[in-house]
């Protein structure tokens, strides 16, 4: 049994170390999942997990978060971890927030208590491919609103090894990166209150 808790904003974090691990998925069986992805809304969807990362290897699953334009989802690391694609190692601007297509993380985590490891802050029902949500898409989410960037969003080491060498190739196979399966950057443009179960919308 995991010991992930769903916790306010001001609670404890917990340590992806007491997250279980079951046996990685193979390529075929990742494959098969696709049109389940595939059938994602377009238009409007639902936020169906919000994650905080307090600090490094370090999970906080909340009902209510803040995003804000300066700090990205508050209380999460991002602005004092920096990036390594800024020639001054500052926290990257269009990186404020990783957003992951739902019906993805939950076939390839295929248990929600493991969907924090994947180490992205909002996991949300829409469908998050180039075709429809292209770099400049803009989506409604409670209060705030939210943009898709630019910059890439793979795979890296800490997914491998969460999630198996196969769930890297699939993210990141020509379907995988068209349908952005491994998710997407974005921005707060609008800084606002979210809730899981609020609706996503496409503006």
């Amino acid at each position: 049994m995991s010991t992930t808790k769903t916790t306010s904003p001001a609670a404890p974090h917990e340590l992806l170390g007491t997250i279980t691990q079951p046996k990685h998925l193979t390529y075929e069986e990742l494959q098969a999942g696709l049109d389940v992805i595939k059938q994602s809304p377009k238009a409007a969807g639902v936020l169906a997990l919000i994650v905080r990362r307090p600090e490094i290897e370090a999970r906080e699953v909340l009902e209510i978060g803040e995003l804000d334009l300066n700090e990205g989802l508050v209380g999460d690391n991002w602005k004092t971890r920096g990036s390594s694609r800024t020639d001054d190692g500052t926290a990257h601007p269009d990186m404020q927030l990783n957003l992951m297509n739902a019906r993805a993380i939950a076939l390839i985590a295929q248990e929600k208590e493991r969907w924090p490891l994947a180490g992205d802050q909002l996991y949300i029902d829409l469908d998050l491919s180039e075709a429809n949500a292209p770099a400049g898409t803009r989506l409604a989410l409670g209060s705030a609103i939210v943009e898709i960037t630019a910059q890439p969003h793979t795979g890296c080491k800490k997914f491998t090894s969460r999630f198996g060498v196969e769930a890297v190739k699939f993210v990141n196979s020509p379907v995988g990166r068209e349908l952005h399966l491994r998710g997407v950057n974005a921005k707060v443009v609008q800084a606002g209150t979210i809730r899981v179960g609020d609706a996503v919308k496409k503006l």
